[in-house]
């Protein structure tokens, strides 16, 4: 996951290599709890398929909690696989490529995730 350090935004925690070893081209299934909020998960089934590109993960014991919080997502195997900023909710980031042809619902992904910019931009506007 990718984040931004900022005055006003964490670093995403300790990234450490992933216990499970590469995840390149690899597909999971990925579980959500948006609490009941818009979201990028809007209208996905739960759990939903994504593929899976990398070898980094966040480790869990420095995972910032009081800054973020966990969206969506954790895997059968129970890493981390989105959250967002507990502030500022249209700050979000994903641990997988939902523009992967394995992700069976990237495209509404990416759907949502415009909806949310369009939405903090109208928020925005005077």
């Amino acid at each position: 996951m990718k984040a931004k350090r900022g005055a006003d935004f964490p670093g995403p925690g300790k990234i450490v290599r992933s216990p499970f070893g590469v995840m390149h081209g690899k597909s999971s299934m990925v579980y959500y709890d948006e609490k009941g909020e818009e979201g990028l998960f809007s209208g996905l089934s739960n759990p939903f398929l994504v593929g899976r590109y990398h070898s980094l993960v966040i480790e869990k014991d420095s995972f910032p909690s009081d800054e973020l919080e966990v969206t969506a997502a954790w895997t059968e195997d129970g890493l981390v696989m989105a959250a967002r900023h507990r502030k500022h909710k249209h700050i979000q980031g994903v641990q997988f490529h939902p523009e992967s042809i394995i992700a069976t619902e990237g495209k509404t992904i990416v759907r949502n995730f415009i909806k949310l910019v369009e939405k903090k931009e109208a928020e925005m506007l005077p």
